[in-house]
């Protein structure tokens, strides 16, 4: 499945900051970011529950915002992408 992360993390103090950047780790070993606070993730169910608890694990709920959109299948229907950057294809060859 195709997961699509969203967060914003408060960072007006150190701990805030520090939170963002465990968040940002968190998501760049999982998926690939496509804008600064948005990843995408080509996950199955379980690691879909592992991510989920280790970014609660991670925000403050009362300062934080973290968002998870599960796209449905076939998610060619539910993706369109305009300008320069382009995803990787998941399903393609790992070299070019």
């Amino acid at each position: 499945m195709i997961v699509i992360v969203t967060y914003d993390v408060s960072t007006e103090t150190a701990a805030g900051r520090k939170r963002l950047r465990r968040v940002a780790k968190i998501c760049e070993r999982t998926g690939q970011r496509v804008q600064k606070s948005v990843f995408e993730c080509n996950i199955n169910a379980m690691q879909y529950e592992e991510l989920e608890r280790q970014l609660l694990a991670e925000i403050d709920e009362q300062e934080d915002n973290l968002r998870l959109y599960r796209l449905t299948e076939p998610v060619e229907l539910h993706i369109k992408e305009y300008g320069k950057f382009r995803a990787v294809d998941f399903d393609g060859p790992l070299i070019a």
